[in-house]
């Protein structure tokens, strides 16, 4: 008689940012699914999640302390939050520079800091980021220059973090997302009225990806599946990046 099949985090505790909804939502779902103890923070309320600016150091430190001394340590980060703003260059305002920046880059490395002192008292450790194509390329349909600059430097952080990890066993990779369908790219990028709505006439795998597809490929990363991937950056996009657009214009 077969037994039942153990989760891939089955007794870890994971911290998992921007759970109330989106990819964090699915995040929160298929970890708890893996065995994992999920603790989840967002800056929206939602029942079960813990009510977190990630902006606000000191409130990131509370959480992460509070959760380690809850559960007994932390042994998963999964730092999903980020909001951004989109404008080409000359529109963008020093306020909107500043709100992405604090959004998209201080939302990671807030609870990365306050949380590596617990992780480097795990043995399967395991840090995983969400970069983004958006830093690493350009784009002619989609002014976010702002945003480029964010998701370039979590890419970056992702490998100087798993530098200075490694000796202490915590693996550290990053996931970087194309066009997936959430509530949040459904209001802006995919609205009827975007440049990008018809975006997936240029994806080789002609359609948008879900969230679901791209949290499966961050549960990958945190679990001992891939104990020795550490520094990379594994981009979830259809293809997207990796081939030159065809005839089909997007617009």
């Amino acid at each position: 008689m077969s037994r039942p099949r153990e989760g891939r985090l089955a007794g870890r505790v994971a911290l998992i940012t921007g759970t109330a909804g989106g990819q964090g939502a699915v995040a929160a779902e298929l970890f708890a699914a893996e065995g994992a103890t999920v603790v989840g923070c967002d800056v929206k309320e939602a029942p079960g999640v813990a009510r977190v600016d990630l902006t606000d150091e000191e409130a990131v430190r509370r959480w992460v302390d509070g959760a380690a001394a809850e559960h007994g340590g932390i042994d998963i980060l999964y730092a999903n939050a980020g909001a951004t703003r989109f404008h080409p260059l000359e529109e963008v305002t020093a306020q909107e520079w500043d709100f992405v920046l604090r959004h998209e880059l201080d939302v990671v490395f807030f609870p990365v800091k306050h949380a590596w002192r617990h992780l480097k008292g795990s043995t399967s450790a395991a840090v995983v980021l969400v970069g983004s194509t958006a830093g690493m390329t350009g784009s002619m349909t989609n002014g976010r220059v702002a945003h480029t600059v964010t998701k370039a430097g979590v890419i970056a952080l992702t490998r100087q973090l798993a530098a200075e990890g490694a000796p202490h066993g915590i693996r550290v990779n990053c996931v970087s997302p194309g066009m997936i369908e959430t509530p949040a790219t459904r209001g802006d990028l995919l609205a009827p009225d975007h440049p990008m709505r018809r975006i997936a006439s240029a994806i080789p795998l002609g359609r948008i990806g879900s969230a679901e597809e791209a949290v499966r490929c961050a549960l990958f990363l945190a679990s001992a599946d891939a104990s020795y991937v550490t520094g990379a950056n594994l981009v979830v996009d259809g293809g997207w990046s990796a081939v030159l657009p065809g005839s089909s214009v997007v617009a």
